[in-house]
């Protein structure tokens, strides 16, 4: 691994193949989900940003951490599809998806960011300067959501 990576959209099919099974294997797989139920319209809309930081290896790309805004309208965009791996977590790379997702939604004129935290992550946004506003929804019958909400 390679702490000093930087944080980029995937660029070739062998980085967008990693981006996408980081997606599945920490947000679907865990639950059941089939394969490509980590993939939605929105990532191939006009404005959606990509993150993704991989891992210093030789072989194929290995993703590290990855992440998504959607353009909402408004001068609003949201966070999305947020994964790090699980050997890499605590390392701060998530929050160098964040700080690159918020720079790109700056740069894109956006004003604020919303994202709808699991509940064991909610203390990882809070630090990064979100808030909740409220409970969203129930993801898989089980996984409880907050809408969470940030001005840049």
């Amino acid at each position: 691994m390679n702490p000093t990576a930087a944080v980029h959209a995937p660029r070739t099919p062998a980085e967008w193949a990693a981006y996408y099974q980081l997606r599945y294997a920490v947000l679907r797989q865990p639950w059941q989900q089939p394969p490509g139920s980590e993939r939605v319209p929105a990532d191939d809309e006009p404005g959606t940003i990509h993150a993704l930081l991989l891992a210093e290896t030789a072989g194929p790309p290995a993703a590290l951490a990855v992440g998504m805004l959607q353009p909402t309208g408004n001068g609003q965009g949201q966070i999305r599809f947020m994964a790090v791996a699980p050997a890499a977590a605590g390392q701060g790379l998530g929050q160098r998806v964040v700080a690159y997702l918020e720079a790109q939604a700056r740069a894109a004129g956006l004003r604020e960011i919303v994202l709808h935290s699991r509940d064991k992550a909610v203390g990882f946004y809070e630090k990064l300067g979100y808030t909740v506003v409220e409970p969203s929804h129930l993801l898989f019958g089980e996984i409880q959501h907050f809408l969470m909400r940030k001005q840049l």
